[in-house]
C-alpha cells in the first residue's frame, strides 16, 4: 500500500524536512502551508526530485473550514491518508515573561498547536480507523523539549501548548490503539531552523548550540528521521510514546 502522508506547517524547517525524506522513501507528501506558498511549492519539487509525489495545500489548521479543506484535498489528489504529521506550530513575538503575555496571541497559539492538531488528528482517525472500514495508519505529532522544562522566561505560552500536545498523543493513542492507528510524539530541543529568527533571536543556535551536551544543535533532518521512523511500519509495535531529539539536553 503507497503511503499518503499529510505533513502541517511542511514549507520550511522540520515540516519540510520531513516532507522531503518521506518523498525519498517514495510516498505521497500532501505539503501543508497558510501563506508561504513559494516555500511549500519548493518542497514540493524536492519531494518529487526525489522520487515522491507530492502537492502543495493551503490551509490554515488553528481554523476548522482549514482543517476539513487540507482532508478533503488530499482525498482528492492521493485518497485516504495513511500518515498525518502534527507539524504546524505557532511561537509568538520573541522572548517574554508570564507578566507580559497577551490574551491573543496565547489563543492564537494553542489555537495552532492544540486545537488545529485535535482537528487533524479527529479528521486522520474517521479516515484511518479500522472500525469506519479504513486501514490504519499512523499519527506523529511534533511536540517540544519545552514541554518539559516550560520554557520559563521565554515561551512559557508555546510550552504549555506543546504539554497539552503531549497529553493529547497519550490519549489518542489508548483510544486508537485497537483501530490500527498508531499515535506517537517527537520532543525536538535546540533545532537550527529558521524559527529562532523569526522570533526575533537570529543568533540564538550560534550562542546556546555549542551548551548542548553533544555541542551542537540539531538539524531538521535528524528530527526527521525520527518522525519517519515511527511512521513506519518498523515501528508497527509502537504507540503512545515519545522520541526526545534533543542531543541530550533535559
Amino acid at each position: 500500500m503507497r503511503e499518503v502522508v499529510i505533513v502541517t506547517g511542511a514549507s520550511r524547517g522540520i515540516g519540510a524536512a520531513t516532507a522531503r525524506l518521506l518523498g525519498a522513501r517514495g510516498a505521497d507528501v500532501v505539503v501543508n502551508y497558510r501563506s508561504a506558498q513559494a516555500a511549500a511549492e519548493a518542497v514540493v519539487a524536492a519531494v518529487r526530485a526525489a522520487g515522491g509525489r507530492a502537492e502543495a495545500v493551503a490551509a490554515d489548521v488553528g481554523k476548522e473550514a482549514g482543517v476539513l479543506r487540507l482532508f478533503a484535498e488530499t482525498e482528492r489528489v492521493f485518497g485516504m491518508p495513511t500518515g498525518l504529521v502534527n507539524n504546524a506550530a505557532m511561537v509568538g513575538p520573541g522572548k517574554r515573561r508570564i507578566e507580559a503575555m497577551d490574551y491573543g496571541v496565547m489563543t492564537a497559539v494553542f489555537g495552532v498547536n492544540i486545537i488545529g492538531l485535535m482537528l487533524c488528528s479527529r479528521e486522520a482517525v474517521k479516515r484511518m480507523s479500522t472500525e469506519r472500514g479504513g486501514k490504519g495508519g499512523s499519527i506523529v505529532n511534533v511536540s517540544s523539549i519545552g514541554a518539559l522544562t516550560g520554557s520559563p522566561r521565554a515561551f512559557i505560552d508555546y510550552a504549555a501548548s506543546k504539554g497539552a500536545v503531549d497529553t493529547a498523543t497519550v490519549g489518542i493513542a489508548a483510544e486508537v490503539a485497537k483501530c490500527g492507528i498508531r499515535v506517537n510524539g517527537v520532543r525536538p530541543g535546540m533545532i537550527d531552523t529558521e524559527m529562532h529568527a523569526r522570533v526575533g533571536m537570529p543568533d540564538r543556535i550560534k550562542r546556546f548550540g555549542p551548551t548542548m551536551p553533544m555541542g551542537r544543535a540539531g538539524t531538521a533532518e535528524e528530527v526527521a528521521q525520527a518522525i519517519v521512523w515511527l511512521l513506519s511500519d518498523a515501528a508497527s509495535y509502537v504507540t503512545g510514546t515519545f522520541i526526545d531529539v534533543t542531543g541530550g539536553f533535559r
